[in-house]
C-alpha cells in the first residue's frame, strides 16, 4: 500500500499542475486571441461544468472500471488537453480543449479523494492535497519564465506542463496491475455492501449533506477567484509586470502546500473538525493583510490566505465516510465536489464580471463574505450531523 500512495501522491500532483496554469497566463493570452479579458470568466464555467459534471456521476464510473483506470485515462486526457490549448488558433478551439481538459480532472479528483478518505488517515488526504498544491505552485513558476520579455510565449508553458502530465500518466500505466490488485482485494476484503442503486436526491436528502456540499462550494468560490484572477488582481491594482504576478500568486498556491503539510502533521492529534476551524480562521488572517493599504506589500496575504485555505478542502472531503457512511461515500464524495466545483465556478465567474465592471479592488472584501459564508455552512452541518 506503500508504493500505491506514492503513486497517487505522484497524480495529485499532475492533478494540480493544470488548475493554476490558466490564470497565470491569462494576462497574456487574452491579448494574444484579441479578446476582452473578463472572457476568462467562461472558462471558469466550462471547467466548472465538465469537472462537476463528470463529478455526479464518478461513483458508478468508479465501481465499472476501479479507480486505477479512470485515473490512467483521465491523466492521459488531461495532458493531451494541454497540448492541444498550446497549440490553439483561437479561443473556441482552446475552450474546446478545456472540455477535455475539465473531464478529465474531475474522474481523477473524485476517484482518488474518495479511494484515499476511504483506505488511509487523514493526515495522508492533507499530504495528498499537498501534492496537488506542489503541482499549482509549480505552474506559475513554468509560465512566469516563459512569460518574459526574451521568450514571450504562454503556448510554451503549457507544452512544458504537458509533458510533465505525459510522465506521470505513464507511471500510472507502469504501476496499473499493482493498483487493479490491491484495489480487488481491498474490495474483496470489505465485502462492500455498496450497489449503486441509491439516487442521487435520495442521498442528498441526508441530513447535513447540503450544507457540507454548501460550505466546500463557498470555499472553492475563494480558491477559483483567487487562482484566476489573483494575477489579474496584481496586475491591475498594482501595476505589477504580468510575467511579474505569476510569482506573488504562487505565495498563494505555496501557502495552500505549506497549510496541508502542516494539516497532515496535526490531524494526527486534531480532528478533521478542529482543522477546518483553524483553517478558517487562519484565511481569515491573511484576507485582511490582503486588504491592507500596504502596497503590493499587502500581496503577503496571499501566503496566510493560502495556509488557511490548506486543510479546509482534505478535511470537508476526509470527513465525508464519517459524517454520511461508507456505503455511498464514492457518490457522495462526487454531489460534494461536483456541486462544489458548480458554485466555486459560479462564484468566480460573477465575481470576474463585477470586478471588470467595478474594479479588482474589492477582491479583499468579496473573499471576508464568502469566509464568513463557509464558517456558518460548516458549523450548521456539524450541527445536523450531530443530531442524526
Amino acid at each position: 500500500m506503500t508504493a500505491l500512495l506514492i503513486v497517487i501522491y505522484i497524480v495529485f500532483v499532475s492533478l494540480g499542475l493544470p488548475d493554476s496554469l490558466f490564470g497565470a497566463a491569462w494576462p497574456v493570452t487574452h491579448k494574444d486571441f484579441g479578446i476582452a479579458e473578463s472572457f476568462a470568466s467562461y472558462y471558469g464555467i466550462i471547467t466548472g461544468v465538465c469537472t462537476g459534471g463528470v463529478s455526479f456521476v464518478a461513483g458508478k464510473m468508479l465501481r465499472k472500471f476501479g479507480t486505477a483506470r479512470v485515473t490512467l485515462v483521465s491523466t492521459f486526457m488531461t495532458a493531451a488537453a494541454l497540448v492541444g490549448m498550446s497549440f490553439s488558433p483561437n479561443i473556441i478551439v482552446f475552450m474546446i480543449f478545456t472540455v477535455i481538459l475539465g473531464y478529465g480532472a474531475g474522474a481523477i479528483d473524485t476517484g482518488l479523494n474518495n479511494f484515499v478518505s476511504l483506505h488511509y488517515e487523514a493526515r495522508h488526504m492533507n499530504w495528498l492535497h499537498c501534492c496537488w498544491g506542489l503541482g499549482v505552485t509549480i505552474s506559475p513558476l513554468i509560465m512566469s519564465a516563459f512569460l518574459s520579455e526574451e521568450l514571450s510565449s504562454w503556448r510554451m508553458g503549457y507544452r512544458i506542463v504537458a509533458i510533465l502530465q505525459f510522465s506521470i500518466a505513464f507511471i500510472i500505466l507502469f504501476f496499473l496491475k499493482k493498483w487493479d490488485k490491491v484495489e480487488k482485494s481491498i474490495r474483496t476484503q470489505e465485502n462492500s455492501s455498496d450497489s449503486g442503486n441509491a439516487k442521487l436526491f435520495d442521498l442528498l436528502k441526508i441530513r447535513g449533506v447540503l450544507t457540507s456540499i454548501l460550505s466546500m462550494g463557498l470555499y472553492c468560490g475563494m480558491e477559483f477567484s483567487i487562482g484566476t484572477w489573483g494575477a489579474t488582481y496584481a496586475v491591475n491594482t498594482f501595476l505589477i509586470a504580468p510575467d511579474e504576478a505569476p510569482k506573488w500568486v504562487s505565495l498563494y498556491f505555496g501557502g495552500i502546500m505549506l497549510g496541508r503539510v502542516i494539516a497532515g502533521f496535526a490531524s494526527m492529534k486534531l480532528s478533521d473538525k478542529t482543522l477546518i476551524r483553524a483553517g478558517i480562521i487562519t484565511s481569515l488572517l491573511g484576507i485582511i493583510v490582503f486588504a491592507l493599504p500596504l502596497g503590493k506589500f499587502s500581496l503577503v496575504g496571499f501566503l496566510l490566505i493560502g495556509t488557511g485555505f490548506g486543510p479546509i478542502f482534505p478535511s470537508i472531503l476526509h470527513s465525508v465516510p464519517e459524517r454520511f457512511g461508507t456505503a455511498y461515500s464514492a457518490d457522495l464524495t462526487g454531489y460534494h465536489m461536483g456541486g462544489a466545483y458548480g458554485i466555486g465556478f459560479a462564484i468566480q465567474l460573477v465575481f470576474g464580471y463585477a470586478a471588470t465592471l467595478i474594479s479588482f479592488k474589492i477582491m479583499p472584501f468579496v473573499l471576508l463574505a464568502l469566509c464568513a459564508g463557509v464558517y456558518i455552512a460548516n458549523e450548521v452541518t456539524l450541527k445536523k450531523v450531530k443530531k442524526r
